[in-house]
């Protein structure tokens, strides 16, 4: 297997997570894993609908080559259609190829959906979707409005049974959550878990940290032992190597811009947009001049093309303070 592959047996995946591997295979699905971000964030996600399925169980059996067989097939039969697949948690499993058979990644017009099959806690249905390099707009069963930000990835029960209503995330959402005052929402992020009972509210996971930013209501943010209760116009921000979250207030609605199409900036230091701006143009924009670094900024750009907002910044800052060049692909500032 060429490691530098775009693709991977994804029975070789399931084989690797169940600790079944031999030091070769180990070694060929590590070397893939680093080969590339789009590899990662293959693995990472294929992991997270692993590690879901571990939380679920079944004592039916399946015939792990029939089922095998049937999901090519599906996966023949679906490739020209968009669609979100509905997905049922995973039983235990005795062999790799079994697991393989039950635990399935599906891409499919730009985002992928996960599918695997079974039964699981009190006969719950889950569904898992991720985006590529598009938006999506979601309503739950309870009436909750979830919008994913690009690559990132949300699972959780068709209808919320239990006494909390749980998903996962992974990458960027804002939530605008039904209010249900006896069954709270609770969205697991990384090491993160936030409380709600009714509110809208931002979620940013991340390899180092997780921010929770709160538009309207009250949300309580926790890891480990230490919690925080949040209110309109703050934001908690949990680092991976900290226990307890930072709370500060947030005076920007930057974190909105892939809803809205709109950069909010309310005297935001030119690197935060800087930041923003690659994120949401897939740019490459880097500061030249650390003198320029913290320049405020208060103005607001809508769904105008890259040139327009940096013609914009280098009038509002001054034009004598800021100007642009370009070398390739990059527009470095200075």
């Amino acid at each position: 297997m060429n490691k530098h592959s775009t693709h991977i047996d994804d029975d070789l995946l399931a084989k690797y997570l169940l600790g079944e591997a031999n030091a070769a295979e180990q070694q060929a699905v590590q070397e893939w894993v680093a080969s590339g971000d789009e590899q990662a964030n293959y693995f990472h996600h294929f992991q997270l609908i692993w590690d879901q399925s571990k939380q679920l169980g079944s004592t039916r059996e399946v015939h792990p080559n029939d089922a095998w067989n049937r999901f090519q097939q599906r996966i023949q039969d679906n490739a020209t259609r968009p669609r979100i697949i509905q997905l049922q948690p995973s039983r235990p499993y005795r062999k790799w190829l079994r697991i393989a058979a039950t635990v399935a990644v599906l891409a499919v017009a730009g985002w992928l959906v996960y599918h695997f099959t079974g039964r699981g806690m009190q006969g719950s249905e889950m569904m898992a979707l991720r985006t590529q390099d598009n938006v999506l707009t979601d309503t739950l069963s309870d009436g909750s409005i979830v919008t994913l930000n690009r690559q990132s990835a949300i699972s959780y029960e068709k209808t919320f049974k239990g006494e909390v209503r749980a998903v996962t995330l992974e990458g960027e959402a804002f939530f605008s959550i039904a209010k249900d005052e006896n069954k709270p929402f609770i969205i697991h992020a990384n090491d993160v878990t936030v409380k709600v009972l009714g509110t809208s509210f931002n979620v940013k996971s991340g390899k180092e940290q997780t921010e929770v930013i709160v538009e309207t209501g009250m949300v309580e943010v926790s890891k480990e032992t230490h919690s925080v209760q949040l209110k309109v116009k703050e934001k908690a921000t949990v680092y991976k190597d900290q226990a307890a979250p930072v709370k500060q207030e947030n005076i920007d609605e930057l974190y909105n811009y892939y809803r809205t199409k709109t950069f909010v900036c309310n005297e935001t230091p030119l690197w935060k947009l800087v930041a923003t701006l690659n994120e949401a143009y897939h740019a490459n924009i880097v500061i030249g001049n650390s003198q320029i670094n913290d320049l405020p900024l208060t103005t607001t750009f809508h769904n105008q093309s890259l040139d327009t907002v940096l013609m914009i910044i280098r009038q509002t800052l001054g034009e004598e303070n800021v100007q642009i060049e370009r070398r390739g692909q990059q527009i470095i500032l200075k």
